[in-house]
């Protein structure tokens, strides 16, 4: 601070200038990153990137009856949300410190 009471303008930029590097590296590692969703026991399995994309899906023949899909959908859909549910906690983790540093929450991120 300089006297006065005023906030020295250079360091203010140079901690935002810092935060908004440290919010591009998190958002990057995000998007790298893999995690599971599973359902019915491991019978349908999502990944999902970090940021909420789904990447894959992998479904075991036994959750194929012909005559039940809308249980195979059901089971996808649970596996994609449970990968959802997981992509949430990370980008918690990794974005959730950096949105408390800039004073409150980043627009369209839950938290």
């Amino acid at each position: 601070m300089i006297p006065g009471g005023q906030p020295n303008m250079q360091q203010l930029l140079q901690q935002a200038q810092k935060m908004q590097q440290d919010l591009a590296a998190a958002q990057a590692e995000l998007a790298e990153a893999a995690v599971e969703g599973t359902a019915g026991g491991g019978l349908v399995k999502a990944t999902v990137s970090g940021a909420g994309e789904l990447r894959g899906l992998v479904i075991d023949p036994k959750a194929v009856d012909p005559e039940d899909t809308e249980t195979l959908a059901d089971l996808i859909l649970a596996a994609v949300r449970d990968g959802n549910g997981k992509a949430q906690e990370l980008q918690q983790q990794k974005l959730g410190p950096l949105a408390q540093g800039l004073g409150g929450g980043i627009p369209g991120l839950p938290f």
